[in-house]
């Protein structure tokens, strides 16, 4: 009784095998590419050439842009049946998993911490102490001196109307 390899679960068929040779070989047509969109000291050595399908592969290289380490510049590349001419179809820059990743979001309620609530009481009580602009009745707002002239208007609007 002999046993068959069942194909691995999850793993698209065409990803397992080798890359076309021609289109690995083309690390510098890919480097050159990336270069369009990327400044050349920002683009690191190459890394590896992965198949994504019949003739096409992504090529990987090393991203040495500021805040984006551990991230790879990517450019898939293609050729047509029996062609010798390769073209690329995308460029990017993907995040790879030694990349920086930002924490894991937390509400706000455990965000913050007794001592950012100190800090926060501490500000408004310094408000408080300040300086305060107030008009000539003291009252900081002006509210009431807007109030009562509006107060004003609508008392002359209504003796005009009775008359």
């Amino acid at each position: 009784m002999t046993s068959t390899a069942k194909p691995r679960t999850g793993i698209p068929v065409w990803r397992v095998g080798k890359p076309d040779a021609f289109l690995a070989a083309a690390v510098d047509v890919a480097r050159n590419a990336v270069a369009t969109i990327a400044k050349p000291g920002e683009i690191g050595p190459h890394i590896a050439a992965r198949s994504e399908g019949e003739r096409v592969v992504t090529h990987l290289f090393e991203s040495r842009l500021a805040g984006y380490g551990g991230w790879q510049w990517y450019a898939v590349v293609t050729r047509n049946s029996r062609s010798k001419v390769v073209t690329v179809s995308e460029l990017g820059l993907l995040p790879s998993e030694d990349s920086i990743l930002a924490p894991e979001w937390v509400p706000w309620a455990k965000r913050v911490r007794p001592e950012d609530e100190a800090a926060a009481a501490e500000e408004l009580a310094e408000e408080a102490d300040g300086p305060v602009d107030a008009d000539d009745d003291g009252d900081p707002s002006g509210e009431d001196i807007a109030a009562s002239g509006d107060e004003q208007e609508n008392d002359d609007a209504d003796e005009i109307e009775a008359d």
